[in-house]
């Protein structure tokens, strides 16, 4: 049997389609879970060789539901990530016109993508959540809902009909999906590359967040996300959940998380991958001073300085 991919499902999901670009998903069974914590949890129990889940989306930030399940529980380490863009189908039952729609369905990060649309044409609809756009699609299907939001490709799955489609509110809005598996080794540095990482503080004071950051801002190292998530520990106890530019293997980023581990209660490393959003002949030069060959030069000069030979 070949080994197994899990994601979100059931079939028909914008994950189910991000995942089938991935080259290794041919070789792969792929696997739908109802939940992004089931999926997950598939990977740490071994059931799964990874999870294929969404992560952020470009309207509404980063996807708590996964955050929180990377932050908490056996560690767990991205390795690969999709970009995909999104619009989004009315899908119905045959013949059902948009003055029958009195419920909608969708995943919840669906909502503020549509919520304009929603309100223009359809605003006593009342909204009800689903575990996935796709389920949604089954449950207007066996007739809990009238309509779902979900990808037009979802509809021919669950025999239903795409009422409207090319619906959205933000042009060109995108959601990033990631492949998890459990901790090993990183792959090689791409030149175009990304690291996360949660960080814990060791207490709640003034400069706080500032002290976190400045480890990467004095190396150089470009933020692509930075949420805050809660800790259970009470209110005003947080994590904080970043991307960064780089690669652990750049010695700007090593640093960084050095540093980060010394200040911090505890560093979580989500791992370093490759990044969808640019090609590495598009990555930026490292900014002056920044260089592996400047932090090595400048380790050269400590230890000339140690042996008297400055």
């Amino acid at each position: 049997m070949p080994a197994s991919y899990a994601y979100l499902g059931p079939e028909g999901t914008f994950t189910e389609a991000a995942l089938r670009t991935l080259p290794e998903a041919a070789t792969r069974e792929l696997v739908p879970y109802v939940s992004v914590q089931s999926a997950l949890d598939a990977v740490r129990s071994g059931e799964a060789e990874a999870a294929f889940v969404p992560i952020e989306n470009s309207v509404e930030g980063g996807i708590t539901t996964t955050l929180d399940e990377l932050v908490a529980g056996a560690p767990l380490m991205i390795y690969r990530e999709v970009l995909l863009s999104i619009t989004f189908a009315l899908l119905v039952r045959p013949a059902t016109k948009l003055t029958d729609i009195k419920t909608v369905s969708a995943h919840p990060a669906a909502q503020p993508q549509v919520r304009n649309w929603l309100r223009a044409n359809l605003p006593d609809a009342h909204w009800e959540s689903a575990a996935s756009n796709a389920d949604a699609a089954r449950l207007v299907q066996e007739g809990q809902y009238d309509a779902a939001f979900a990808g037009e490709f979802a509809a021919a799955l669950y025999g239903l009909d795409a009422l409207e489609t090319g619906i959205h509110d933000a042009e060109n809005a995108q959601t990033r999906f990631v492949l998890v598996g459990r901790p090993a080794r990183p792959a090689a540095p791409t030149g175009a590359d990304k690291t996360s990482v949660v960080l814990w503080q060791r207490d709640d004071h003034p400069g706080g967040l500032r002290d976190l950051l400045g480890e990467f801002a004095t190396r150089g190292i470009n933020l692509m996300l930075l949420q805050s998530r809660p800790t259970g520990a009470g209110i005003g106890n947080y994590c904080f959940c970043i991307d960064a530019e780089g690669h652990i293997s750049d010695r700007r980023v090593a640093e960084a998380l050095m540093g980060l581990k010394r200040i911090c209660l505890e560093v979580r490393f989500l791992g370093s991958y490759p990044r969808a959003d640019v090609r590495v002949e598009d990555v930026s030069a490292p900014r002056a001073g920044t260089s592996d060959e400047e932090f090595v030069a400048a380790s050269d000069w400590v230890a000339r300085c140690q042996d008297g030979r400055f």
